[in-house]
């Protein structure tokens, strides 16, 4: 029986500081030009917290409304916010920036967080408030230091500074003199995503029911890789995340593909589950310092607030067939191949197309398709366009041409089968993932029958293959469900099974 995808974790933190001070646009800017008007100005386009909570796209990530509501929300989103909006959605949360230092502490295994003492002391009692984190992750935050410690790790030792609201808090300290992989700058982003993660997991954890200890694998799967000079990239922050989020009995691994890997990541994880390998497997991703700001320099000189403000993180819990939870269809997947071609149509061909002929589908059966989800607010004054639109009118064209569409119908395609896009651009976070939990919430509801997750992958970035790369896979409503709904449960049908046995034996005995 096919896999179940059992429940769902979205969560964003609130990094103004650290667009500045980490993201790769601005580092990169400080190096070749410091006194450039760009990183003057950019303090005045920071969005303030209470404005990121009140985003929609963001609103939707977390779960309090759905992706096509935003249709009835006036552009640009970001100067029509949600009135009432909440930090803490059916999903997971928004975190600000505070909190989210001290959680980083929490994850280091290393010593190597410093935070002021004042600082420290502060975000301890807000944590000690948190409805997910608990008594159990406020009890291991470490107390402060003195403010001048921290400046001399950052003058003397090369440590990377912490900042709020401008001031220095504290600092991430380097893990070796010598090893460019563990200097400071790096230890800072793995930190990152691995506080990132630990929050999406804890989430999964809390708003589903879940126990820690019932999860037997974790597949780690966001665009970041830790390891040292002999191995750079050897991992595994999945086993370092289950750690901190007290899954005592789950061991687990890293897969990367650049923005692909958590579509191949959801399908790994369906195929153990199916495989009989593991009962519950986790696959999971932290946020990304180096995208934050990454279209900053276009955002600025139109006047935009900075949009790419937020680190993204997801989990997603895939378990064994239940007969209610939504099956992750492993024998309908689209894959691109080393021989697929780079070509707009042959990727899409070979994600959309073959899984649809191989399943005796049309494009129309899949209810919605769910791409690169990238906030087109984000992405348009960029110059990229609108990036979930392009696809959706990519796949419809394919319609046309395989005649199961009229040309004139591309449009209402687009808008009944597609979704306006909704993710931060944190590179392996939109790419089709964000949508599985609204998408078990509406095959639950019969909003939907079926929905098709892809991901799409720029595998040249890595400089050892101009190839692309891509996956694809069909997730639909249970059929035990809807067996229980007519009133026939699978133990119904046993024991009528049975019962025909039974009375066909005793014909035969009584002849």
């Amino acid at each position: 029986m096919f896999a179940v995808v059992k429940g769902t974790s979205y969560v964003l933190v609130h990094a103004p500081d650290m667009v500045i001070h980490n993201g790769t646009t601005q580092t990169m800017e400080r190096q070749i030009n410091p006194d450039s008007e760009y990183l003057k100005k950019l303090p005045g386009h920071l969005r303030k917290f209470e404005d990121v909570v009140a985003y929609a796209p963001n609103q939707v990530y977390i779960g309090s409304i759905m992706p096509d509501e935003l249709k009835g929300i006036d552009q640009p989103w970001y100067q029509n916010g949600i009135e009432g909006a909440e930090r803490f959605g059916k999903f997971g949360e928004i975190m600000p920036q505070d909190e989210f230092y001290a959680l980083m502490q929490v994850s280091d295994s290393f010593d190597l967080v410093r935070l002021e003492k004042g600082f420290a002391a502060g975000v301890k009692a807000k944590l000690a408030k948190h409805p997910v984190l608990g008594d159990e992750i406020c009890k291991r935050i470490k107390e402060g230091v003195e403010l001048s410690e921290i400046e001399d790790l950052i003058k003397n030792h090369h440590a990377e500074g912490m900042y709020d609201e401008g001031k220095l808090v504290g600092c991430v300290k380097r893990a070796h003199d010598k090893d460019i992989n563990l200097n400071a700058h790096v230890m800072f982003e793995n930190l990152v995503v691995k506080a990132s993660g630990v929050l999406s997991l804890m989430h999964l954890i809390n708003k589903n029911g879940i126990s820690a200890s019932d999860i037997d694998y974790i597949i780690e799967c966001s665009e970041e890789a830790c390891g040292d000079m002999n191995q750079r990239g050897g991992g595994n922050f999945a086993k370092a995340i289950a750690e901190i989020a007290g899954c005592a009995n789950a061991t687990g691994s890293d897969t990367r593909g650049f923005c692909a890997a958590p579509t191949h990541a959801l399908i790994q994880a369906a195929a153990l589950v199916k495989a009989g390998v593991y009962r519950n497997v986790v696959l999971l991703a932290g946020g990304a310092t180096a995208k934050l700001g990454m279209n900053g320099k276009d955002h600025v000189n139109k006047g935009l607030p900075i949009l790419e403000d937020v680190l993204g993180g997801f989990a997603i819990l895939v378990s064994e067939n239940d007969g209610i939870n939504p099956v992750i269809r492993t024998d309908l997947v689209g894959r691109h191949t080393v021989g697929t071609g780079s070509s707009p149509q042959a990727v899409i061909s070979s994600l959309v197309i073959s899984p649809l002929d191989k399943a005796g589908l049309k494009i129309t059966d899949i209810d919605k398709y769910s791409v690169e989800m990238q906030t087109p607010e984000i992405t348009v004054p960029a110059g990229a366009g609108d990036v979930p639109a392009a696809n959706y009118k990519m796949i419809a064209a394919l319609g046309v041409k395989r005649n199961e569409l009229q040309r004139d119908e591309i449009n209402t395609f687009v808008e009944k089968h597609g979704m306006p896009g909704f993710a931060p651009t944190q590179g392996h976070i939109p790419s089709g993932v964000p949508f599985v939990g609204h998408c078990r919430e509406m095959l639950h509801k019969d909003m939907i029958n079926r929905a098709m997750i892809v991901g799409k992958g720029s595998l040249f970035l890595g400089r050892m293959t101009n190839l692309f790369d891509g996956v694809s896979v069909i997730i639909e409503k249970n059929a035990g469900k809807a067996k229980e709904e007519k009133g026939i449960t699978e133990e119904e049908i046993r024991a009528m099974i049975g019962q025909s046995l039974r009375e066909f034996a005793a014909q035969l005995l009584g002849e």
